[in-house]
């Protein structure tokens, strides 16, 4: 995104520099009246059944459905990814998240009775409730700006919520066409509302008029200071901010599959993928071979700006000119620490005019490098040859991100054991860079990589409120611990401590025989006040 004139906003593609829209900035002067719209409409959205709800996402859904090349096509011009890139990981997800949150939502967030703690409580009836949360405000990333804001749209409809969507400077283009899938779902007026502008400028906007909760894809230190911001005010939020991901490839995996895999999860996207491959750990016996095979199929790969004169290529460009650069630091740093490129891509067309930089396969890496210790957000693959597993878990642990993971190896059960001792939110067998796309499944890291989940049924939660509701089965008059205090309540509480945990029959029994007519004449009885 670059201001052309005052008040307005140019969208160009990153592969060739056309320009792609313009749209006007918004006056968030108006940001109070803004929330006050969404407010009201959501007043009006809560006390909507659930089966309403997901009536608007099907006609959403369905718009994706009729329209998915054209939605392709944005994507692909505004972000720089191919066209097939697109469609398989940004217009495919959205239509899969209208249909599962539209079936499951309603049964997640129904309220629920609560079982009984105790005896002592055996009066007590509870009920929680998921309640919306009111106006959320997404800030998305530009690296998939389709399916990342919209699959938090969806949820947070859903769940009952108002939605105000700042899309990445860098795509706004896609966020006009989010406006369009929207609209298409015959939304109140207000429900939804999409924002041009500056990042922070914006989340300060969202802070300063009382937004319920902020829900952010982006940089560490932005998520950070995003944190910082809403500390101020108490502000809930939940940050999911880049990966630095492993593969593990043990000795008995399938060398064909992983190699497919790496490819894929390593340079998709042209690598900006927060859950791509960025590290693989072989062990020693099939390390030459493994990036032997990778090599072959990485020289393979075509890089370039695709689909013209019938031509497709595997892999566009970055999206912007600082990431671009970022990349080329990190393969320069690696050089000159004695990293070695095993196998770049191929260019097909003019790659001169766009941000590109061809996938490539790095062997002697270490942990001082860049592209090894920090996320390069790029279409590089550095490649360390392990003595076994151990050793591989140990280099996978040792980031302070932590987002997802890959375990490669024939054997599901002993990929399973050393899955749950990976440190990483999702970890996959035999697979890699998918589960972002599992709507039933929960997306999130540890560490670094942020807090809180998006997506599955703890998505829908975090899009809400927990409320307790809790009632007497039987009227009673007081409770044990209410007033008054004499000696009679306090040896009441202590035969009450008793019977529920007793030392042995006797005195259970004995504690039982003396709280019971205690308990129902204070529970049953007036107090007796002269």
């Amino acid at each position: 995104m670059t201001e052309s004139t005052p008040g307005t906003v140019t969208d160009y593609n990153p592969a060739t520099g056309a320009a792609v829209a313009e749209l006007n900035l918004t006056d968030l002067a108006g940001m109070p009246e803004r929330m006050a719209r969404a407010r009201a409409a959501q007043r009006q959205w809560a006390r909507t059944p659930f089966k309403t709800r997901a009536r608007h996402l099907r006609l959403m859904r369905d718009y994706i459905v009729d329209r998915a090349e054209d939605l392709a096509s944005i994507v692909s011009e505004s972000n720089g990814k191919t066209r097939i890139d697109a469609l398989a990981t940004e217009v495919l997800p959205c239509a899969l998240a209208c249909n599962w949150y539209g079936k499951h939502a309603g049964k997640l967030l129904a309220p629920k009775r609560r079982a009984g703690g105790h005896l002592l409580f055996a009066n007590k009836s509870t009920t929680v409730e998921h309640l919306p949360l009111g106006v959320v405000g997404i800030i998305s990333p530009w690296n998939y700006p389709l399916s990342i804001p919209f699959g938090e749209i969806a949820m947070a409809l859903m769940a009952g919520n108002a939605v105000l969507l700042k899309v990445a400077a860098a795509t706004p283009a896609v966020g006009r066409a989010i406006e369009r899938i929207v609209a298409a779902g015959e939304l109140p007026d207000g429900l939804f509302q999409h924002i041009v502008g500056s990042g922070s400028q914006v989340a300060t906007a969202l802070f300063d008029n009382g937004i319920d909760k902020l829900f952010f894809t982006g940089s560490v230190p932005a998520g950070k200071t995003l944190m910082a911001q809403a500390a101020q005010t108490l502000t809930p939020v939940s940050l999911e901010l880049g990966g630095n991901d492993p593969m593990i490839v043990l000795a008995d995996a399938d060398l064909e599959r992983a190699t497919n895999g790496a490819a894929w999860a390593g340079y998709q996207n042209a690598g900006q993928s927060c859950g791509g491959v960025e590290r693989i750990y072989v062990e020693e016996p099939v390390y030459d071979q493994f990036v032997a095979l990778l090599a072959k199929k990485t020289r393979a790969l075509r890089h370039g700006p695709g689909h013209r004169d019938g031509v497709e290529v595997d892999i566009g460009s970055l999206t912007t000119a600082g990431q671009l650069r970022t990349v080329q630091q990190h393969l320069e740093d690696a050089l000159a620490k004695g990293a070695r490129i095993e196998a770049q891509s191929q260019p097909v067309g003019d790659v001169e005019h766009g941000h590109f930089f061809p996938a490539t396969l790095l062997t002697g890496v270490n942990d001082t490098m860049l592209t090894v210790c920090e996320e390069t957000f790029g279409p590089i693959i550095a490649v360390e040859s392990v003595a076994d597993a151990e050793q591989a878990l140990e280099r996978a642990n040792a980031s302070n991100l932590a987002l997802t993971s890959s375990i490669w190896t024939r054997d599901t059960r002993k990929g399973r054991a050393l899955a749950a001792r990976l440190e990483t939110g999702v970890t996959t067998l035999n697979d890699h860079l998918y589960t972002h796309g599992l709507s039933e499944a929960p997306w999130g890291g540890w560490k670094e990589s942020g807090i809180g989940r998006t997506h599955g049924p703890e998505g829908l939660l975090e899009m809400t409120n927990a409320k307790v509701i809790n009632w007497d089965r039987l009227p009673a008059k007081r409770n044990l611990w209410w007033y008054p205090f004499d000696q009679a309540t306090y040896k009441g509480l202590l035969h009450a401590l008793r019977f529920a945990f007793p030392t042995g029959v006797g005195q259970w029994l004995g504690a039982s025989l003396k709280l019971t007519p205690f308990l129902v004449r204070k529970m049953f009885s007036k107090w007796k006040v002269d």
